[in-house]
Order: structure tokens, then sequence, then C-alpha cells
């Protein structure tokens, strides 16, 4: 008998395949389908666990207690509809091939289906098999109307239940309410998010960056934690405030509900209060803010950029303070002088900081062992979901 579980479950639905394929083109589309997949088990990352493929499909889950923000969940899913988008659009331009599976490549889309629920997990062979009624929800709502009522095609579908566990009351203002009814459950609420303009705006997207020469100095550390989880952690004021040195953080200003170029943090140090407002963000990359410095000249700021990278053993954290950008100055050059002797002030509070979040996360690792699906099953799901359509 399995424990009952409460969390998110994730399915990633390739779609766009409606052609007849001939023996000889089911070649050329496996290939297209097995390296899509493996994109998208690339971006399952922790703390979504891959339960299993099915056919063109990836299907995860997360435990409610060991689970993103609702924006970092939200950029997760954007975030890999952009690398999908882009790993399309660098087929079409590599392939010569005109048959029917590759010519057609550019068709190929991808659907997110996000529900909240109570589950069971049961071993099947080397999987894990989710059980139980929301379990059910999920995969009914793969059978929907969204195309033909909302006219979007590829999009992000949330269930209200998601949508109020995950705290995207304000996001979901962007998004379009649809419902749909089926035998025995009855009617689902749900959001669509259209995910088009999501890719169109990566890319015109022009982000700030600041010149090598303009940085004084920068502290970083190594965190044995998922780059993900790490990006989470960064963005949440409670955790961020001990990276800044604050006594605490709050977020003000935020755009549509989240946190963006625009938004502003308030980090209180005793009886100053320093307002840093974001300039930049590249969710899972880069966030640089403006700093407002306190010195005894008027609107001298500075930037600073945080940045993140994968490493073999989990993310290395950046932090760079560059310059002084704005105010008169005998302000700027006050900020030039003095701002490198906080250096070992700077470092000290990324040692904390990496010692804080690898600390947490120990609390919280009560998630199931990671199942990453062999080569062969991959080749296997993209070889079914053919068969299927041919």
């Amino acid at each position: 008998m399995s424990t009952t579980q409460f969390g998110y479950f994730l399915i990633a639905d390739i779609t766009g395949y409606t052609s007849f394929l001939s023996k000889s083109e089911l070649d050329h589309a496996q290939q297209t389908l097995t390296a899509l997949l493996n994109l998208l088990i690339q971006h399952t990352k922790p703390p979504l666990i891959i339960s299993r493929l099915a056919g063109d499909a990836v299907i995860s889950y997360g435990l409610r207690d060991n689970f993103f923000q609702g924006q970092t969940f939200v950029e997760m899913v954007e975030d890999t509809y952009v690398a999908f988008r882009q790993a399309i659009d660098l087929m079409v331009v590599n392939t010569t091939c005109r048959c029917n599976a590759c010519a057609n490549i550019h068709s190929l889309d991808l659907k997110f289906f996000i529900h909240y629920g109570a589950f069971g997990i049961q071993k099947l062979d080397n999987h894990d098999e989710m059980v139980g009624a929301d379990v059910i929800v999920i995969h009914r709502l793969l059978k929907n109307h969204v195309a033909e009522k909302t006219g979007v095609r590829a999009y992000a579908l949330y269930t209200d239940a998601a949508i109020r566990q995950l705290g995207l009351d304000d996001i979901c203002g962007t998004m379009t309410p649809h419902t749909e009814a089926y035998e025995h459950l009855g009617e689902v609420k749900t959001w669509i998010q259209d995910m088009h303009p999501i890719w169109q705006a990566k890319r015109e997207a022009v982000f700030l960056s600041i010149p090598p020469e303009k940085i004084m100095f920068a502290v970083e550390a190594e965190v044995d934690l998922p780059l993900e989880t790490v990006w989470d952690y960064l963005m949440q004021p409670e955790f961020r405030r001990v990276l800044i040195g604050s006594d605490r953080q709050e977020v003000v200003d935020r755009k549509r509900g989240r946190v963006a170029e625009g938004s502003v943090y308030l980090c209180y140090h005793g009886d100053q209060l320093i307002r840093q407002t974001v300039v930049s963000w590249k969710p899972f990359e880069e966030v640089i803010t403006q700093d407002l410095i306190p010195v005894p000249f008027p609107n001298v700021t500075a930037y600073i950029m945080y940045q993140l990278s994968r490493t073999e053993k989990g993310t290395r954290v950046v932090q760079a303070v560059s310059k002084a950008v704005t105010g008169s100055f005998l302000g700027r050059l006050m900020v030039d002088l003095v701002m490198p002797t906080k250096y070992k002030e700077f470092a000290h509070d990324m040692e904390k900081f990496k010692k804080h979040l690898e600390g947490d996360a120990v609390t919280r690792s009560n998630a199931p062992e990671r199942f990453t699906p062999s080569s062969e099953m991959v080749a296997a799901a993209a070889s079914e979901s053919l068969q299927e359509k041919a």
C-alpha cells in the first residue's frame, strides 16, 4: 500500500506529427523525437522527479514540501519551452532532407499540463507510477478543447488547484481562464498560458551587460545544489538577505505578479534602507540590480551582478560589484575608493550564504530517488509514439 503524498504533477507533451509517414520516414522522425525527449528530460530538474515516459510525453512530479516558489516553477516551464523552440529552429536550419518527417519538424510544438493534488507512488519495474484520483485528472486534461476555444496551440495548462497552491493568483491574471468538463470528474477550472509570446519575447530581449573593466571585484562560491534550486533560493528575500548581509528584505513593485525588471528589493540594515532595483532579469542565469549606495551624496548607485553556472558538484554563484554608475563626481569617486575595502565582508557573506542554502536543503531532502530514463527507454518511447501515429 503506497503512502499518500501531496504535490505537483507536470506532463510535457510533444505534439505536431499528424502526417502519415512511410517506413523510411519513421526512422528520421524517431531521431527527431528522441532528441527532443532527451531535451525535456535534461530540463526536468530537482525537485521534479521523472515518473515515466509515455510516448512523446515526459511525466514528472514534485513533493509539496520540497518544491519551488511559484514564479520559479513558471519560469522553469518557460525556460524549457524556449529551449525546445531553439532546438526546433536549429533542426530546421541544419536539415537538408525533404522527407515528410524532416519537412514537418517546424510543425512540432510543446504543451505542458500542471496539476496539484494527492497521489500514491507504486514501484513498477524501474520507475515510479503515480496513482490516485488527481493523477486521473491530469491525464484526462490531455484531451481538451483548449485550441478550439482559445486558438492557442502551444500552452501551459495550470489547474486552479495548482495556481492556488503555487501562489500564482497575480501571475494568472496574464493567463486565459478555461474550463473542461469530464464524466465522473465534473468541471475542472484551468488557466492557459500561451507559450508562443514567451518564445517571441525571449528572441527579441536585449539584456544589460557590465563590461569587465567596470567590475571592481567579485566573490564566488560553489554550492552543492542544482542550479535551479540555487536560483530559487537566491530570489527569496529570506535567503537573499544572507548574501547581502541585511537584517531583512522585502520585494516591492512586482510586475504582473512577478519579480522582474523594475522590481525593487528593499534591504534593511538597522535603521538604514538600501533600494536594489532589478535592471536585468535572466532566469537561471543572471540578475543585475542597481543599488543606491549609502554615501553622503545623493543618487549614487552601482550595479551588483549575480551569476549562476553549473559545475560538476552543483552551482557556482558569482557576485560582482561595479564601479559607481550614477551620482556626482565626488560621490562616484568615494564609492570607487571605499567599495574595494568591502571585499572581505562580501566574501564572508557569500560563504555564509552557501552554508545556509546547503543546510536548509538538508532539512528538505525527503524526495524519492531520482529516475533518469535510459537511452533505450527514450528511443522506445519515441518509436511507440510514432507507430501510433503512422
